[in-house]
């Protein structure tokens, strides 16, 4: 039994079906009266690799009753995996989207984020009978294993992006421990005591004062009215274009710093204070919905929450269980890194095979105190396109020193510059240009220009941050599974290229080995025998905010 394909059902039953590793079934399809159950006691049985639609609708049931699966498929995922690598990005997903692919018929959208609908009905449409679910998923799963095994690479990929879509369950499951009382004083501290009745916070109050009286107390100024700022300014003989933080820092005005920090502080109470707090934390845990491949060059997103831009202040909050601590890790320098490993340029390779990259290349820039700080200018430049002012000069360097990880990039920039697809090392795809990109590159010789620099700027880095997300999706499998075995750590955090471990204090130690083991293992995955190191930094800390 090396694959079993799962079909919801109404009433917490399904239907089940071993499959072999392509795809085809090796036995009859069996109707379970308890879905949940059944996982359960064939996981304990033999660890099949689960293929299902969807692993964020089933696995919430899953872990709920206490079953944890050790490898899944996952259908939905994957067939936007697949869809990408077609340039068809952003195409509908769902079985019965793919089945209707299949059968040559018109392909339904998939359900709205969220829509409240059995799982039949959103999977497969309320016409579909039971005992047809099943052979739905069994025929999509074989079309998807007939793709993979086409492409280079994509095994790898889709088995970790379904690999991440089980941790990204259990870390909602599991929550980030959170105390509601820190982060009640963090706030109480910094913009005074609750206010009620939807009142601004007393230091809001205070500000928005003598925002007031900066402008002259001839007439009260709202400083969340940007139509009020501007005209503000306006009547003071300094007209402004924008509110944005950048623009009123150029501005010689009193009311200006004032401003700033009401603009800091209105932005923490709006996007993580007590309303919030009420909304995201219960029982001392924070619980995220995270959207797997969320972002087209494969980085998670959330719904709601604000999970990937937790202020650094409020990690305060982010406080380990009596008992136990948290383990917090991230790669260093992951992006130059994966280019070097990309590139195949020796000398770069070189470079990167020490600890501090940027100290490394910094021979490159000549005998000089900022050679370190401008040999990471010119290799942030040649990753994300910077081309202006002191860049261009440093860019030429590196481009002399070490021509082919300056040619990696500039090769996905000169394939975007033509409207053409870049993958990831594994395969993931960028979306195709758009019809209004096409538009602008026949418009105006500026206008074109404008817009076949902005392509290629995007897909310069693509290459460089998907195929990063790539190793970071299977640094996260590889942990999972290393941390399985030990018992109570529990992953409780995925940021880019950083991971939060919650574990007894007792079982630090081993998990920070695990966490190098892991990202050992995933560098060989994915370049082979590379001299490319991927460094984890790593701290056992009681409180996130220690961490960095």
């Amino acid at each position: 039994m090396v694959r079993v394909a799962v079909s919801e059902g109404a009433g917490g039953g399904g239907v089940v079906r071993p499959l072999a590793e392509d795809g085809t079934p090796s036995g009859p399809a069996v109707e379970v009266d308890d879905l949940v159950a059944e996982i359960g006691e064939r996981e304990r049985d033999g660890a099949p690799r689960w293929v299902w639609p969807s692993t964020a609708r089933l696995a919430p049931r899953l872990l709920a009753a206490g079953v944890r699966v050790a490898r899944c498929h996952d259908l939905e995922l994957v067939e936007s995996l697949l869809l990408g690598h077609a340039g068809r990005y952003g195409e509908p997903r769902s079985v019965a989207a793919a089945w209707a692919r299949l059968r040559g018929e018109p392909v339904p959208d998939d359900p709205l984020p969220g829509a409240t609908v059995s799982a039949q009905a959103s999977l497969f449409g309320d016409e579909a009978p039971v005992g047809d679910d099943i052979e739905r998923v069994v025929a999509v799963h074989a079309e998807q294993q007939r793709g993979i095994a086409k492409l280079h690479g994509f095994a790898l990929l889709t088995a970790a992006e379904s690999a991440g879509a089980l941790v990204a369950a259990e870390m909602t499951h599991a929550g980030l421990p959170w105390s509601a009382e820190r982060h009640d004083a963090l706030l109480t501290e910094m913009l005074g005591p609750r206010p009620s009745g939807g009142l601004r916070p007393r230091r809001l109050q205070e500000l928005a004062d003598r925002i007031s009286d900066a402008f002259g107390g001839r007439g009260h100024v709202n400083p969340d009215s940007p139509a009020q700022i501007q005209k503000a300014f306006a009547s003071a003989g300094l007209p402004v274009n924008s509110t944005r933080a950048h623009v009123l820092k150029s501005v010689d005005h009193p009311a200006v710093p004032v401003l700033l920090e009401y603009k800091e502080l209105s932005r923490l109470h709006t996007a993580h204070g007590w309303s919030w707090l009420d909304t995201w934390v219960a029982d001392g845990r924070f619980r995220p919905e995270y959207v797997v491949g969320g972002v087209v060059s494969g980085r998670w997103a959330t719904n709601g929450g604000g999970a990937l831009q937790i202020p650094r202040v409020l990690r305060k909050a982010v406080v380990a269980d009596p008992g136990w601590t948290l383990v917090v890790a991230d790669a260093a320098q992951l992006e130059p890194r994966v280019l070097a490993a990309l590139a195949g340029d020796r000398a770069f390779a070189e470079a990167a095979a020490h600890g501090d990259l940027y100290s490394a290349l910094a021979g490159a820039f000549g005998d000089r105190d900022d050679a370190r700080e401008k040999a990471k200018i010119a290799l942030l430049s040649a990753m994300y396109g910077g081309g202006t002012g002191e860049a261009v000069q440093l860019l030429s360097v590196l481009r002399t020193r070490f021509p082919d990880a300056f040619e990696y990039v500039e090769s996905a920039a000169r394939a975007g510059e033509r409207g053409h697809l870049v993958r990831s090392l594994l395969g993931r795809t960028c979306p195709p240009p758009s019809a209004g990109w096409r538009e602008l590159t026949i418009a105006g010789e500026e206008t074109a220009a404008q817009a076949l620099r902005s392509r290629g700027r995007f897909t310069r880095n693509f290459v460089v941050q998907a195929t990063a997300a790539d190793w970071a999706l299977v640094l996260l499998a590889s942990l999972r599974r290393r941390l399985a075995a030990m018992g109570p750590p529990e992953l409780v955090f995925f940021q880019h290229d950083e991971v939060v471990v919650h574990a007894p204090c007792e079982q630090a130690d081993e998990v920070v080995a695990a966490v190098h083991d892991a990202a050992r293992e995933a560098a060989r995955l994915l370049f082979g025998a590379t001299r490319v190191l991927f460094p984890m930094e790593t701290a056992v800390v009681d409180t996130y905010a220690d961490a960095k």
